[in-house]
């Protein structure tokens, strides 16, 4: 019997790989794929045409009726990022269930009584889809995990939204479709605990951003006939500011601000998201940056600049990162390590709580213990931004002498003395200042009878 539904998967996720690869069409507008399922029912809905992207006032209308009028509870599977190439490259196109990084979903939508797939909706903003569900629903979002739904009291006489954040391939430590399987994983738990708790729901997974835009040049804006290759300069987010009463006073950037909740937790990368700076300060000796997410997270960071007698100079120093999320927080010093001149700002390839620590966790809540910070490519600077908008000279974190420099003047140094060795050695040798007479008498030596 387990033939025709290894069969029957096989066909499914060929159709669903077959059927976003077809609705491909490589536009430059930016737009992610909304997948739909539910326990109850959903109203039937056309495929779209071959190139068409969903607008938002067509999905707002399929929403509408969708949800009618009675109390709803949604499941608002919301991905970092997320593309259709996402299903084509990771999800078991060949048929080989094995390989398919999206398992549970499958079977969710395999044994879901209706399911909906928008492989192109247009992409306006990473919380247009969860604020049209807050519309729709007419209650805010809450953000939870397995872990809490499965102890969370949830009311089916009125409308529900709860939201689950995953992660995508920011990690340096997991390939995409490790992350991706995990990301299903979380899936599986959350239909099992809601299948459990017999409550009626209906499922939304899709990103809060596209994973990949592939943008397409028009003939017309290009000069005709052959041309030299030109460099392509890819967008570059603008760093985070904070404006003070006499003008910006701290600045913050990094290609990663990833968090973890606990040790085998999945890493979420908050740089992905737009905060607000309610809570900020700066003045001439102390600066606060807290930065505050939609999802819940509040990360903050606090520098204070002090007089070095010794150096004869000011010094600005990054003292403790602290991490909130549902009222629990966890402080992470950085003292002893994070500092630069108070004139400078500071760089970091790597600023982390793990490994070689350069954050270390001061917290003595127990939830917290676990908690965990992988910064990427960090810069901040809290004090004298260099024309009011600009980051000054960076004071880099990496010293002048490497692991690999100390290795190599280790081993020469070695080879040096082995050299001076043998040649010592080599000066040392004298020749014979006598030698023995071979024309003189032969030792004779009497033998006793």
């Amino acid at each position: 019997m387990a033939e025709p539904r290894s069969s029957s998967r096989r066909m499914l996720m060929a159709f669903f790989a077959f059927f976003f690869a077809f609705f491909y069409t490589g536009s430059s507008t930016a737009q992610v794929p909304v997948v739909l399922w539910s326990s109850e029912g959903l109203p039937a809905l056309a495929p779209p045409a071959a190139g068409h992207i969903v607008s938002t006032d067509q999905l707002t209308a399929y929403l509408t009726s969708a949800f009618g009028s009675g109390p709803r509870t949604v499941l608002l599977f919301l991905q970092d990022k997320l593309s259709k190439d996402d299903f084509t490259v990771f999800g078991g196109v060949f048929g080989n269930k094995q390989d398919s990084a999206f398992q549970n979903l499958e079977a969710a939508l395999q044994s879901s009584s209706s399911s909906v797939t928008l492989p192109a909706f247009e992409w306006s903003g990473s919380s247009a889809i969860p604020a049209l569900l807050q519309e729709e629903l007419g209650v805010s979002p809450l953000l939870v995990d397995p872990d809490t739904l499965s102890h969370l009291s949830i009311n089916s006489s009125a409308s529900n939204l709860l939201l689950f954040n995953l992660p995508y391939c920011t990690s340096v430590h997991k390939s995409c479709k490790e992350v991706l399987h995990d990301n299903d994983e979380v899936i599986g738990k959350v239909l099992t605990i809601m299948k459990a708790k017999k409550i009626p729901y209906t499922a939304v997974y899709t990103g809060s951003q596209p994973s990949r835009v592939i943008s397409e040049t028009s003939m017309s804006n290009q000069p005709a006939g052959r041309s030299l290759l030109q460099a392509v300069v890819p967008d570059v987010k603008a760093p985070i500011m904070f404006n003070g009463t006499g003008g910006p006073c701290i600045m913050l950037w990094a290609q990663n601000l990833s968090i973890s909740l606990s040790s085998t937790a999945a890493w979420i990368d908050l740089a992905a998201e737009t905060p607000t700076m309610t809570g900020s300060m700066c003045n001439s000796t102390n600066s606060l940056l807290v930065l505050n997410y939609a999802s819940g997270y509040v990360l903050s960071f606090n520098m204070i600049q002090r007089f070095y007698s010794v150096s004869a100079r000011n010094w600005f120093t990054l003292e403790s990162v602290q991490l909130q999320s549902n009222g629990v927080t966890a402080s992470f010093s950085g003292r002893r390590a994070i500092y630069a001149p108070a004139e400078y700002s500071y760089h970091c390839q790597t600023v982390s709580s793990i490994g070689d620590a350069l954050l270390v966790q001061n917290s003595t809540n127990v939830n917290a213990s676990q908690w965990r910070l992988n910064f990427v490519d960090f810069q901040i600077q809290g004090f004298s931004l260099a024309n009011g908008t600009n980051f000054s000279y960076a004071s880099d974190c990496a010293g002048f002498f490497t692991a690999g420099i100390w290795m190599g003047l280790l081993t020469s140094l070695l080879m040096l003395l082995i050299f001076v060795y043998g040649l010592h050695m080599i000066m040392q040798l004298n020749t014979m200042d006598r030698f023995d007479d071979p024309k003189g008498p032969s030792i004779s030596v009497p033998q006793s009878e």
